[in-house]
């Protein structure tokens, strides 16, 4: 590895968002950063912003083959140096009501979110143990704290909180770290997205399921649009998972923004019970 070269990273779901500002972050600091985009447009876009030790690499969580070719590619090209971290970083977030939610539109949360970081993780460990890198999953508060209507994506996070768990302890023997960045609402094109949806899921409902929840799919649309307003600078995450990178000792998890933090805390301290009351009388009343 040139010596200019602080290490290599791959950071998947770098279109945008989270993923996008950590390759840009990390490019800048002096890393090889190979960047997991799905189309050739935000390649161009990254590299217009990029040095040339960075590199975009065409992949598709969801699509395994997608994953086993990145592999190769960065395999060829770091040798037997292997792969300092990787960040599994590519998610979206579906939400609505569980009780009419379409199952396909679950699958897919869980495609994404679960079974795509597992995929990438299994295709790049052998990189990893090469370097005895480091693996961040950005999972989110929602994989500690599952609120009413955002069921799927919360679903999807305690997912990821389990199976991180479960590998950490597994990678012990091998030298590899594992680190869990649960971020509250942050300023990224993801929750933009899932108003978006929200509101298209609300067409598919059926009307007497609209009925149903009428008040409440009013506060869940309502909710998300404070949610994104509210949201934190992306770059309070990228500060905390350049420290769970490169910290000699990082913690287990890092929880990032006060509302997280705060919702970690209630359900540490409150009686579920009483929170599940104060929810449910919340969300009935914010939509009008």
């Amino acid at each position: 590895m040139a010596e200019n070269i602080k290490g290599t990273l791959l950071i998947t779901g770098a279109s945008t968002g989270i993923g996008r500002a950590c390759a840009l972050h990390f490019d800048k600091k002096g890393y090889r950063v190979f960047a997991g985009i799905r189309k050739e447009a935000d390649a161009e876009n990254l590299k217009k912003e990029a040095s040339d030790k960075l590199t975009p690499v065409m992949i598709d969580v969801t699509d395994y083959e997608s994953v086993s070719k990145a592999a190769e590619v960065v395999g060829d090209a770091v040798g037997e140096s292997g792969l300092n971290g990787l960040v599994n970083n590519a998610g979206i977030a579906v939400s609505g009501p569980l009780e009419f939610l379409p199952i396909k539109r679950f699958e897919e949360q869980f495609k994404v979110n679960v079974f795509g970081t597992l995929a990438v993780t299994q295709a790049f460990l052998p990189l990893l143990r090469k370097a005895k890198g480091r693996i961040v999953n950005i999972s989110s508060e929602s994989g500690r704290f599952a609120l009413p209507f955002v069921g799927p994506y919360a679903a999807s996070k305690h997912a990821v909180e389990a199976l991180s768990d479960s590998l950490r302890v597994e990678l012990i023997p091998s030298g590899i770290k594992l680190v869990l960045i649960e971020p509250g609402s942050i300023k990224t094109p993801i929750w933009e997205k899932t108003g978006e949806d929200t509101r298209t899921l609300l067409d598919e409902i059926p009307e007497h399921g609209r009925e149903i929840y009428k008040k409440e799919l009013g506060s869940a649309v309502k909710s998300v649009e404070t949610a994104t307003k509210n949201a934190i600078p992306v770059e309070r995450v990228v500060k905390v998972v350049d420290r769970a990178l490169t910290a000699s000792r990082p913690k287990l998890r890092y929880t990032v923004g006060f509302e997280a933090i705060l919702l970690v805390y209630i359900l540490r301290s409150l009686p579920r019970k009483l929170v599940d009351r104060v929810l449910s009388f919340g969300i009935r009343n914010m939509g009008g």
